[in-house]
C-alpha cells in the first residue's frame, strides 16, 4: 500500500491561471466583438450631441412621412478595461511572495494566541478539577480531563510559537516588481510593462552569459556580466523612480482645476518621452546581452564589445533619469 502522498504542488496551477488572468483583457475584448454582433440596430446620438438620424446619410425618424432609408450603423462602444486590468493587478499582489510571507506570519500569530488562550483554559479546568469545584470527581481524577487538554493545547501553542519566531526571524522576500505596476490608466502603465518584460530578458540572457555553455568559455567575462547586471539594476530603480514621479503629477492634474491641467499635461507627456527614451536604452543592453549570448560559442569579441558600450551608455542614462527623478 503506497504510503500518504506528500503536499501537493500547486505551482503549475497557479501558472496556468496567472497566464489565464493576463489574458483577461483579450477575452473581455473579443466577448464585447461577438455581443455586438447580435445587438439590434438603435438609434444613437453622436459623439457630439447631434442625432444621428438627421445627418445626411442617416435613416429618418419615425415620425417623418418618408421610409426608412440608408440605414447607418451605430458605432461600437468604445470597451473601458480598467477593471479586469485592476482585477489582475489584485490577484498578482495577492500572489505576491511578500503578501504570501505577511499572511503566513498573520495566521501563525493568530494561531499561537488561540492554543494560548486553550492552554491557559485547560489549565483553569485541571486546577478546578483537583479541587473539586466542578464534575464528581476531585484529586488527580478531577484534575486529569484539564491536565490532558494542557499538554496538547500547550504542544500546539509550542509549535505555532516556534514556528513565528522563525518567520519572524526569516527575511521578508523582495517584492516582484510585475506586483507594484501603475494603475491602468497611468501613462506609466504600459512603461512599466515592458521594463518588467525587458528585465526578465536580460536577466536570463545574463545569467546565460555567467554559465559556460557545453564547456565553451563564455562571450562575456564576469566583470562584464556583473557590470551590466548592477547597471540594469540602477536604470531600474532609476526608471521607476521617473515613474512615480509621473503618477504624482497625473494624480496633481486629476485634482486640479481645467484652467491648469494644460501646464500639468504636458509635464506627464515630457516625462513619458523620458521615459520612452530609457527603454530604448534599456532595450539596447537587452539585445547586446542576446547578441553575446548567440556569439559565446565562439568567443566573439566584437558581441562582448556591444555588451560593454551598451553598458556604458545606459549607466550614463541612469544617472540622467536619477536626476530627474
Amino acid at each position: 500500500m503506497a504510503g500518504k502522498p506528500g503536499r501537493r504542488d500547486f505551482s503549475e496551477l497557479t501558472a496556468k491561471l496567472g497566464k489565464h488572468v493576463e489574458r483577461l483583457p483579450d477575452y473581455a475584448q473579443k466577448a464585447q466583438e461577438k455581443v455586438q454582433k447580435y445587438l439590434p440596430p438603435e438609434d444613437q446620438r453622436s459623439a457630439d450631441g447631434r442625432d444621428r438620424t438627421s445627418e445626411p446619410g442617416g435613416e429618418t425618424t419615425a415620425g417623418s412621412d418618408g421610409p426608412r432609408t440608408g440605414h447607418r450603423p451605430a458605432p461600437r462602444p468604445k470597451v473601458d478595461l480598467t477593471v479586469v486590468t485592476d482585477v489582475r493587478d489584485k490577484l498578482a499582489a495577492w500572489n505576491s511572495p511578500e503578501a504570501k510571507h505577511a499572511r503566513r506570519v498573520r495566521w501563525t500569530r493568530r494561531a499561537f494566541t488561540l492554543w494560548a488562550v486553550l492552554t491557559l483554559l485547560a489549565v483553569l479546568w485541571a486546577v478546578a478539577g483537583y479541587f473539586g469545584v466542578i464534575g464528581v470527581y476531585e484529586g488527580v481524577e478531577g484534575a486529569l480531563t484539564g491536565a490532558a487538554g494542557t499538554v496538547v493545547f500547550g504542544a500546539l501553542a509550542v509549535s505555532s510559537g516556534t514556528k513565528l519566531r522563525r518567520l519572524g526571524r526569516a527575511e521578508p522576500p523582495k517584492p516582484d516588481p510585475s506586483s507594484t505596476l501603475p494603475p491602468a490608466n497611468s501613462a506609466a502603465r504600459a512603461p512599466m510593462e515592458k521594463l518588467v518584460d525587458s528585465e526578465r530578458t536580460l536577466t536570463d540572457l545574463l545569467d546565460q552569459l555567467a554559465t559556460p555553455q557545453h564547456g565553451a568559455p563564455s562571450g562575456a567575462t564576469g566583470f562584464d556580466v556583473e557590470d551590466a547586471r548592477a547597471t540594469a539594476m540602477d536604470a531600474s530603480a532609476a526608471l521607476r523612480g521617473l515613474a512615480a514621479r509621473l503618477e504624482s503629477i497625473e494624480r496633481a492634474r486629476d485634482a486640479a482645476p481645467a484652467r491648469e491641467r494644460a501646464g500639468l499635461d504636458s509635464a506627464v507627456t515630457a516625462l513619458r518621452e523620458q521615459l520612452e527614451e530609457g527603454l530604448e536604452g534599456y532595450g539596447t543592453l537587452v539585445a547586446a546581452a542576446g547578441r553575446a549570448v548567440a556569439a559565446s560559442s565562439d568567443g566573439a569579441t566584437p558581441a562582448k564589445e556591444a555588451l560593454t558600450d551598451a553598458t556604458d551608455r545606459l549607466a550614463g542614462l541612469a544617472v540622467a533619469l536619477r536626476e530627474l527623478s
